[in-house]
């Protein structure tokens, strides 16, 4: 056999099998159409705690069950959706000096890279490094994640007339810091807490 017909074997063995670890790559879209995925906070202050939400969570994620370290993706959180219960405070949050929402519409997590992860089963908890931008500012920041694969679970979540396909949950908890990202007036310092802790749970259907 010459040397041609050997790499052209080898080329017919080995191609299948990169075609198969490529199609394992999924697409999962997290703009819920049930309207679920909430993205919360919370932050002190002298008078009362503030507890708040948004909802308008949109983004795509790609994951591989077989090589979950290789995930990319970007989540949003559109900032009109931002919530809480007062409504002057609400006013405020979207006011010019806190979230300025109508100069900055949207909240961006991009995944840059996960570090030590482990799978065990369906459920794979790394840490992920990512660039959040709020209010054109972008930090690196690093936080404890969980991502969970539920395959054929699309339908289950949706209902009998749901479509097929999968499910990937993604689970964290970080805090930031107001002043890394200009929200709050300064002399807003005594009044209310630096650290801004927020916490998401957030299910991404299959694209296919």
């Amino acid at each position: 056999m010459t040397n041609a017909m050997k790499l052209l074997f080898l080329f017919i063995l080995v191609t299948p099998g990169i075609v198969s670890l490529s199609a394992e790559t999924l697409s999962f879209d997290f703009a819920d159409p049930k309207g679920v995925n909430t993205i919360n906070f919370n932050l002190d202050s002298l008078l009362e705690s503030i507890n708040g939400n948004g909802k308008g969570v949109s983004g795509r994620v790609k994951y591989d069950p077989s090589f979950p370290d290789k995930t990319t993706g970007t989540i949003e959180l559109d900032t009109t959706s931002l919530k809480v219960a007062n409504p002057t405070m609400n006013g405020h949050l979207l006011g010019t000096k806190w979230m300025d929402v109508k100069n900055h519409p949207d909240i961006q997590f991009k995944v840059a890279s996960l570090q030590n992860v482990e799978t065990t089963g369906n459920i794979t908890s790394a840490e992920i490094v990512g660039e959040l931008t709020v209010k054109g500012v972008t930090r690196q920041i690093t936080t404890n994640t969980t991502l969970t694969f539920l395959k054929g679970k699309l339908k289950a979540r949706m209902g009998p007339r749901g479509p097929d396909g999968d499910l990937l949950v993604i689970r964290t908890k970080f805090s930031v810091f107001r002043s890394d990202f200009g929200i709050g007036a300064a002399d807003d310092s005594e009044k209310v807490a630096e650290e801004i802790e927020i916490s998401l749970s957030l299910a991404g259907q299959s694209i296919y």
